[in-house]
């Protein structure tokens, strides 16, 4: 337990046997009338964004949230199969939980996996990844100068758009967020 005065972002709360994370949160001290915690809040799960004020002081019940480093092994068709870097357990995740970070992870690739009383909660990779492109068309030789766009598929299956110089067989950096072409990677 704790009150809405210690809110802080990142912060899992149990409001109503469902799970909150605190995005951003504002203390106002209004000139008339008591203060009062203003909150923006993500469902754990559904990743719905709410906003909800609390009155200073009242308790708020915290929820235990247990992120976990775990290396993605493989899917078995009917999930996908994680191991704890610790102590090597296993786990497989249900895609729905596992959501867009699909489209970017590879075998053996280590992510964050958030864990409430032993049940996963969600599947937080780094804000990049470097990927293959595994086919893109040909960019014309003409419009190399031009800020033009190309659809590419990734390793993954994915597909991004990319400038028209990328060829295949390219390494390129991706944002895992939205998926957008962050640039090329020397090797």
């Amino acid at each position: 337990m704790a009150t809405s005065n210690d809110l802080k972002n990142g912060m899992v709360l149990n409001i109503d046997n469902e799970l909150w994370a605190v995005v951003e949160f504002q203390h106002v001290k209004p000139g008339k009338g008591p203060a009062f915690v203003r909150t923006k809040m993500k469902h754990v799960v559904s990743g719905k964004v709410v906003e909800k004020t609390f009155n200073a002081g009242v308790k708020v019940e915290t929820a235990n949230v247990d992120k976990r480093e775990m290396q993605y092994l493989y899917n078995d068709g009917s999930g996908f199969v994680f191991m704890d870097t610790a102590s090597y357990d296993q786990f497989t995740i249900d895609p729905s939980i596992v959501g867009d970070a699909v489209n970017f992870m590879l075998e053996n690739q280590v992510a964050i996996v958030a864990m409430h009383e032993g049940l996963p909660l969600y599947v937080e990779l780094p804000p990049n990844v470097e990927l293959l492109i595994e086919y893109t068309e040909p960019g014309l030789q003409g419009d190399r100068s031009s800020g033009g766009t190309k659809p590419a598929r990734l390793e993954t299956g994915y597909e991004i758009q990319v400038p028209l110089f990328i060829e295949n067989g390219t390494k390129v950096k991706v944002d895992t967020r939205d998926g957008s072409y962050l640039g090329r990677v020397n090797s």
